[in-house]
């Protein structure tokens, strides 16, 4: 509110040199208190005016006025813009409580945007390497819907593909019926390493292993039987931790739903002379990239085939304006492959399909591997969570509350907000002990802050009625300033496919908010009361929004 109004001004002073949107875009918020609130550089003028920016912005610092700007000073060729804090703080605050929960959201665009996120293998546990995957995919379905758009999640379920084939021959050598039906996934994933390390010494089983899957594909009835068992003892595992985590999908649609369709898709790359016979296989060559593979010397299909067969369909039902895999880095050369191959292929839509890569989940400096048996389970993680959030209420929470209920709360929310805080595109150490960590830059910090906030509110006996307007202090303008700043951070945190601007902000906002609470007596019985109840239920409308962007719940009460 505060950059887009002073935008205005300056764009109009400069009689429309700049447009608002470009102003808006060189806006500056200066590090110091004391260089104002916010700073307009005028090197880009320098060209056009023929002067040096400190002279342009001497001669700019006159012609900008408004009543919101209290002053304007010049400092090395800026302009910085000293706010009136009463009238602005007026603004926003009401700008916030009329919204409540809409406020930051842009207008529904009545678009469709598809994320395909999580996607786990089925016969595999859900390792702690699948979570960066679900929770950067569930803030960004969130981002996109405040951003105007109608959202379509799809778990893409890992449930094709060779790794079948050496399952259900592990299982044929070595399976015991019982004890997978008694602990299905941790029976099977014993299989599974079991089969690779067997392979190491005997490449027959991976022959095997080809020609179950082959089987399968072709619709063998015996395997066909054994893979569904897998499939669904897995699905309902991978349910019980979609509940906790508080994810739902639009569809479980995975690769093998596609198994009957990709044919047709073969034969149009075919038809356009796209296939080329390599080594018996059929690839498609591509500028600058290796060929990509799209059926075996056996005739069976890959990763690409499934994909280029995802996207036709998904592109044909849902019709998206983009799409978005959330899928680890170690993925970019085959989405630039199945890219490059729907370009070739004549379909322009091709471009508004976007790889969200992200870093990987190390154990002890190095990846996570099922093959190996090495990987960090999220069930434990989060069950020690939900432990040390319970342990750490101790005997002290409120007795109003399900301390069970809440202690889930904040132990998923820890979890949740120790990935997403981190840049995206950055590899994680894996830290129980950070992870777990109740202070600091943590999400049970903004919690807390939250239900603070709702404590003060509820001990004040705040009604959201207008009240007349009364002086915040100096105290409360950095949390003002930071309210006035949410929408832009949704937006641009939506554009840069970055959760991690979000939960920075939340802190932000949260220690802004405590050391307002440090030193103004909230609950003072005096004229300004409702400004301030009104002003702190402001920053929790925030505070609980920032969270739910992340997926993570906001408690009223810990």
């Amino acid at each position: 509110m505060i950059h887009t109004q002073i935008a205005a001004v300056i764009s109009s002073a400069l009689k429309g040199l700049l447009s608002e949107h470009e102003v808006l875009q060189l806006l500056e918020t200066p590090k110091q208190e004391q260089h104002g609130d916010v700073a307009f550089p005028c090197f880009t003028l320098a060209k056009h005016f023929r002067k040096s920016p400190a002279i342009i912005a001497d001669e700019l610092k006159v012609e900008v006025t408004s009543d919101l700007i209290l002053k304007a000073e010049v400092a090395g060729g800026y302009v910085n813009f000293f706010v009136n804090q009463d009238k602005a703080t007026e603004q926003i605050l009401t700008s916030v409580l009329a919204e409540q929960d809409s406020y930051g959201s842009q207008p529904i665009k009545d678009e469709k945007i598809v994320i395909d996120y999580s996607s786990p293998n089925i016969a595999k546990p859900f390792s702690m390497g699948h979570l960066r995957s679900t929770v950067i995919g569930q803030s960004l379905a969130y981002l996109s819907e405040k951003n105007g758009y109608e959202v379509i999640r799809i778990n893409y379920i890992g449930d094709w593909g060779t790794q079948f084939g050496k399952l259900i021959t592990a299982y044929r050598m070595w399976g015991d019926e019982a004890l997978i039906k008694k602990e299905p996934i941790k029976e099977l994933l014993e299989l599974y390493v079991r089969f690779h390390e067997q392979a190491k010494s005997d490449d027959s089983l991976n022959d095997d292993a080809r020609a179950a899957f082959k089987a399968l594909e072709e619709g063998n009835q015996e395997a066909k039987a054994l893979w569904s068992w897998f499939r669904e003892e897995s699905l309902k595992e991978f349910e019980t931790y979609y509940d906790l985590l508080g994810i739902q999908f639009d569809s479980n649609m995975g690769e093998a739903f596609y198994n009957d369709k990709m044919q047709p898709v073969v034969q149009e790359l075919e038809q356009k002379n796209l296939l080329t016979v390599s080594d018996g296989a059929y690839v498609v060559e591509l500028e600058n990239l290796p060929p990509c593979l799209i059926t075996k010397k056996d005739g069976a299909t890959l990763y690409a085939t499934r994909d280029l067969t995802a996207a036709l369909y998904r592109q044909q039902t849902f019709k998206p304006v983009k799409t978005f895999y959330v899928v680890g880095h170690e993925q970019t050369l085959h989405f630039q492959q199945v890219f490059h191959v729907l370009k070739k292929m004549g379909h322009e839509w091709a471009e508004s399909l976007e790889h969200i890569g992200f870093g990987m989940m190390l154990v002890d400096g190095s990846k996570m591997s099922t093959r190996q048996g090495k990987v960090v389970l999220l069930a434990d993680v989060l069950a020690e969570a939900i432990k040390t959030a319970e342990r750490n209420m101790g005997e002290k929470y409120d007795n109003q509350i399900d301390k069970r209920s809440v202690a889930t709360q904040i132990g998923v929310g820890a979890v949740i907000f120790n990935d997403l805080k981190n840049l995206r595109t950055h590899d994680l150490d894996f830290s129980l002990e950070q992870m777990l960590s109740f202070e600091g830059n943590t999400g049970p910090y903004v919690q807390y802050t939250h239900a603070r906030i709702s404590s003060i509110l509820e001990k004040g006996d705040y009604h959201e009625e207008p009240s007349t307007p009364y002086p915040l202090g100096a105290t409360a303008w950095p949390a003002v300033k930071l309210l006035d700043q949410f929408p832009a951070i949704v937006q641009k945190s939506y554009e840069q496919a970055d959760p991690s601007m979000v939960a920075k902000y939340s802190l932000q906002l949260a220690r802004a908010f405590n050391k307002y609470y440090a030193h103004s007596k909230i609950l003072g019985e005096d004229e300004g009361l409702q400004t301030r109840l009104a002003f702190s239920h402001a920053v929790s409308l925030v505070l609980k929004e920032s969270l739910r962007l992340l997926g993570i719940a906001a408690p009223e009460r810990m």
